[in-house]
């Protein structure tokens, strides 16, 4: 999650911060003339800030805004011509949810939203590069978090099938796979899990009653 906190760390913040107002100093100076708003003809808003960030003399991220409230950005890292981070905002304007493009295609197919405290709190993929149909998201817990400070991988579900439905359910330790559990007759809960254990066995349940205990355990050796 390294990208989540980076972007909402520098993007807006730096964008604002140099947008807004006159500058004092030399640096103040040169990052206000990175930034370039453009201003509703009807009204006078304020309507987008577009910004060079490095300074190269080509614009990277793109802030809608609503006079100075900010809506939504559109970032381009590594100046290839092609967006591959969009922001959106809330009310307040606090980073909501951050897209990104894991194919690299210029198309978000993965969006990370975070929790009360600005850490991620959950990621939507989609594995087919259409946003709006998500077929696999991930959790992460804050108290969980690494040396990095960067939250969890707690839990994962997916959707194999494509019918809107987790049919996949795995759980995490450490950062590491522990369960992984499988719908195989489609009523919507797991019927056969697989648990890793130590020295490289692991267990395989299945059968599972009415209440969802498994009836049937083999340990691999």
């Amino acid at each position: 999650m390294k990208w989540f906190g980076r972007i909402a760390r520098t993007s807006l913040m730096g964008l604002l911060a140099a947008g807004v107002g006159a500058c004092g100093n030399s640096a103040q100076q040169q990052a206000t003339s990175n930034v370039h708003p453009t201003y509703d003809k009807a009204t006078g808003r304020l309507k987008e800030l577009a910004y060079d960030r490095n300074g190269n003399g080509r614009a990277d991220t793109w802030t809608e805004m609503d006079g100075t409230r900010p809506l939504r950005s559109r970032v381009d890292l590594n100046e290839d011509g092609k967006i591959d981070r969009w922001e959106e905002y809330d009310e307040k304007g606090g980073l909501s949810r951050v897209g990104f493009s894991r194919s690299d295609s210029g198309k978000a197919d993965a969006w990370a939203i975070s929790g009360a405290d600005g850490k991620v709190d959950h990621i939507e993929i989609s594995s087919t590069g259409d946003v709006r149909r998500i077929n696999r998201w991930e959790y992460y817990d804050a108290s969980q978090s690494g040396p990095d400070g960067r939250a969890g991988l707690v839990r994962a579900e997916e959707d194999t099938t494509g019918d809107g439905k987790p049919d996949k359910w795995e759980t995490y330790e450490n950062g590491m796979i522990k369960t992984v559990a499988f719908d195989e007759s489609g009523h919507g809960r797991p019927d056969r899990r697989l648990t890793y254990l130590s020295s490289g066995r692991a267990a395989i349940e299945s059968d599972p009653d009415a209440s969802g205990r498994f009836a049937k355990r083999v340990e691999t050796r």
